[in-house]
């Protein structure tokens, strides 16, 4: 088995026990029909994501504004004319999909043909545009003349999304001066323009220049009677370099780009998940977190003995952590329960550190007023007092912050188990090195 099996494995493993694990968690609420409504959409995504690891295809989508020669250009691939490609702006209306099987490759390819950039309003908020580069696997982004604003920042968008991009330049031979030289250097010069956060990283190797459907050349032909006759020469297309490209990309990441694709949209699907379930058990959850406060405030408030209340306070935080997961009843191990408390604890800032550590003062005030016996004085008793009732205050506003640093942290890092889907594409990335498409996206 070699590597890129063993991470489809890997995958196919971790979608099946995501599905298993969220399907179980939804059986702990029978009755809960808006819970059950609310999660369909995404147990969804993950069957279809295995069922693509399933069915071993890789799916490429072309994107570009109109006229630039999409369709010619998978047309011209495949070696089929199965996407129509007049010489009008928006030929395409709707995406449109083929499956190859080429000779040489061991997965299958499906192409995606889509309408132009320009004819799609506001790009990221478009549903269609979306849901095509979801799923799809790697993107041939065309471009047919010098880059425009809206090609740039669709690329940066495709980028941010974790999308290995082949950049095709197509019409070359409308272009000849054309170089990918020329077409990487623009890019860099564009990303003047930008956010440091929107550089555009792809590499010179990822360019391609093309010629879909190249120019007719008239010819004259002389009959034998003497007449001359017009005719056109249809030019064979300069298409190998592509075919060539995007079929060694498949060879040797082909499963990684799919593995990719798949767990990074099972991750924002679990995501989702553990989102809806926090926000529609909210009612449940306050319940159980003013109870640990309230619990948690009187026990620091009354205690005397020093370094105990903050012990003991750090358990009923331990509890209402293992409670919370319970009730959210979202795939982790007690192990793990015990492990997050202390990441959970330590990632919510240097305010609550500070809380602790004040509380911790507190704490040994109170002990030596009580050894040292000031009691019997009035304005010793209303210092205790007031000590007590504020250590009490902190420790309770103290697990109120843990309490939501649970909730944001299950709502963001719930796939962050053994062979979850965060780690399986962290360890796929690791593992790239610098001659692949997908090394460029460990750098975001």
């Amino acid at each position: 088995m070699d590597q890129q099996d063993f991470y489809i494995q890997q995958t196919y493993t971790s979608l099946q026990d995501s599905l298993s694990r969220y399907t179980n968690s939804l059986s702990n609420y029978p009755k809960n029909i808006a819970l059950q409504a609310a999660i369909k959409k995404e147990l969804q995504v993950i069957k279809i994501a295995l069922e693509k690891v399933n069915n071993n295809v890789v799916k490429i989508a072309t994107f570009g504004l109109a006229s630039r020669g999409k369709s010619a250009i998978a047309n011209a691939l495949v070696g089929q004319y199965v996407f129509n490609s007049e010489p009008v702006n928006g030929t395409t209306k709707w995406p449109k999909s083929f499956r190859w099987m080429p000779d040489d490759t061991k997965v299958m390819l499906e192409f995606i043909d889509t309408p132009g950039l320009d004819e799609i309003n506001e790009i990221q908020n478009s549903t269609m545009f979306r849901e095509v580069t979801e799923e799809s696997d790697l993107i041939l982004f065309v471009i047919s003349e010098d880059i425009v604003e809206t090609e740039y920042k669709a690329l940066i968008y495709l980028k941010k999304l974790l999308k290995p991009i082949i950049l095709v330049f197509n019409k070359i031979d409308l272009y000849p001066e054309k170089t990918c030289l020329n077409i990487y250097k623009q890019l860099q010069e564009f990303s003047k323009d930008f956010k440091n956060e929107e550089k555009l990283l792809i590499n010179i190797q990822d360019i391609v220049l093309v010629a879909a459907s190249p120019k007719t050349i008239p010819i004259k032909i002389r009959n034998v009677d003497g007449k001359v006759k017009k005719e056109v020469e249809i030019q064979t297309p300069q298409i190998k370099s592509l075919r060539h490209k995007i079929l060694g990309v498949v060879n040797n990441e082909g499963r990684y780009l799919l593995c990719l694709n798949v767990l990074l949209q099972v991750k924002q699907a679990e995501e989702n998940i553990a989102l809806k379930i926090i926000q529609i058990l909210e009612k449940d959850a306050e319940y159980i977190i003013k109870k640990y406060v309230k619990y948690k405030s009187l026990i620091v408030t009354f205690n005397p003995i020093a370094v105990l209340d903050i012990c003991i306070g750090l358990l009923i935080d331990l509890a209402l952590i293992r409670k919370l997961f319970y009730l959210y009843a979202l795939p982790i191990t007690n192990h793990n329960i015990d492990k997050l408390w202390f990441q959970i604890f330590f990632s919510s800032g240097k305010l609550l550190l500070s809380e602790v550590f004040t509380g911790l003062v507190l704490s040994i005030s109170k002990t030596i007023m009580m050894i040292t016996n000031v009691l019997d004085k009035p304005t010793a008793i209303e210092i205790y007092g007031t000590s007590a009732i504020l250590q009490g205050g902190i420790a309770a506003h103290s697990t109120y912050r843990i309490s939501k640093a649970v909730q944001s942290y299950l709502a963001k890092s719930c796939s962050w188990r053994i062979l979850g889907s965060s780690e399986i594409i962290e360890n796929i990335l690791n593992e790239a090195n610098e001659n692949m498409m997908i090394y460029s996206l460990r750098l975001k």
